[in-house]
């Protein structure tokens, strides 16, 4: 299944290095362009225009530090996104209700600043998540990754939502 790391030629792990992940993908998806392909006979045209999916997917994943982490642990056989994994440490859902709370507010009272304070909170947030991941996988500590998966799943939503209410 690393069949992502290795279209890209990166390690499987997770860190790896952006600009190699950018530079190849630009070069695989002007190579797969179906336009290239146009006049190729039919066959290899569908061949290309999967091929060119499986590059833009692949991209997106690793692209994204949380679904990296997420495709890493199935790698592993850890399926963070199973709908049976719903529990969250108490402190993480009191600080849920309260960004839900600020952004329910901001959006009734259509107030911008709120909006962006929200915004940078939660992004602060995402980059000690992926911190934390970064030591999680350097100890294999998985289990422990899956938790931060999840969790930055609901910090993707926020911004996600966050966005959707900026004017």
């Amino acid at each position: 299944m690393s069949q992502y790391f290795t279209l890209f030629n990166l390690p499987v792990a997770f860190d790896i290095d952006e600009s190699v992940l950018d530079q190849t993908y630009h070069t695989l998806a002007t190579q797969f362009h179906p336009d290239k392909f146009a006049a190729a006979s039919v066959f290899e045209q569908k061949q290309a225009v999967m091929m060119a999916s499986t590059v833009n997917e692949a991209y997106r994943v690793l692209k994204n530090p949380i679904d990296r982490s997420a495709y890493l642990l199935k790698e592993l056989g850890i399926d963070a996104d199973a709908p049976e994994h719903t529990a969250f440490a108490p402190e993480f859902l009191m600080q849920q209700m309260e960004w839900r709370e600020t952004l329910a507010e901001a959006r009734a009272e259509h107030d911008e600043q709120v909006l962006i304070k929200l915004k940078e909170e939660i992004i602060e947030q995402q980059k000690q998540l992926y911190m934390q991941l970064q030591q999680d996988f350097a100890n294999h500590a998985y289990e422990e990754a899956a938790v931060q998966v999840r969790q930055g799943r609901f910090l993707d939503k926020m911004l996600q939502e966050i966005q959707a209410a900026m004017p």
